[in-house]
């Protein structure tokens, strides 16, 4: 895998970071929508094996690069396509469109991008948080359910997003795993309380 540099990691808001790989302990309960999106979710596991932040300008709607590689981004937006044929592309450009004040400008974006609009994590949190799926940032691990999205903030002020798993730490039966590409591809481990949560969301399809 080519090495990615910090600025490429920026230009996302994401950073890659190698995580060994947990295994899988005990499954909890979800309801059936969020155990579609874990599925959706755990398929790209063994699928997307490469972790790739290159600015790549892909169709709209329901733009994709190849399936081999994405950001942690990517894992969020294919697994809400592949559960309930529901495009975060289109919806977070639609949103920033009309409502263009509400995003970030981290980027000096003076417009928006439909190539990675959606695939920006600050973008994908404050879109969420306009649909009403914010929920508290908790220290309680019984508050994060399977298909529940988390943000969370890396090392070097780098932003990053992961989906709860059904799974559970074999290290802590209580702590759930997460599914995520932090590095390697897309992968199911246990790094919900390594790294500081920033935001909470539970975003149902709708």
């Amino acid at each position: 895998m080519t090495p990615i540099t910090r600025r490429a990691a920026l230009q996302f808001g994401l950073l890659c970071l190698a995580m060994p790989p947990a295994m899988a302990g005990k499954k909890s309960i979800a309801p059936e929508w969020q155990s579609r999106l874990v599925d959706a979710a755990r398929r790209q596991i063994g699928v997307t094996t490469i972790y790739d932040p290159t600015y790549t300008r892909i169709g709209y709607p329901g733009g994709d690069e190849a399936q081999d590689r994405g950001v942690c981004t990517d894992v969020v937006i294919r697994s809400y396509r592949r559960a309930f044929r529901l495009d975060l592309q289109r919806l977070v450009h639609e949103d920033m469109a009309a409502n263009f004040a509400a995003y970030p400008k981290a980027w000096g974006m003076k417009s928006t991008d439909t190539n990675i609009d959606h695939r920006r994590v600050p973008n994908l949190a404050v879109f969420f948080e306009r649909r009403g799926a914010s929920l508290a940032v908790s220290e309680d691990p019984a508050d994060y359910l399977p298909g529940d999205l988390v943000t969370q903030m890396l090392p070097g002020n780098l932003t990053h997003i992961a989906i709860i798993s059904s799974n559970r730490s074999t290290e802590a039966p209580e702590r759930p795993l997460v599914i995520h590409n932090i590095g390697q591809g897309a992968r199911e481990e246990d790094t919900l309380y390594v790294f500081r949560r920033t935001g909470h969301f539970r975003f149902a399809p709708t």
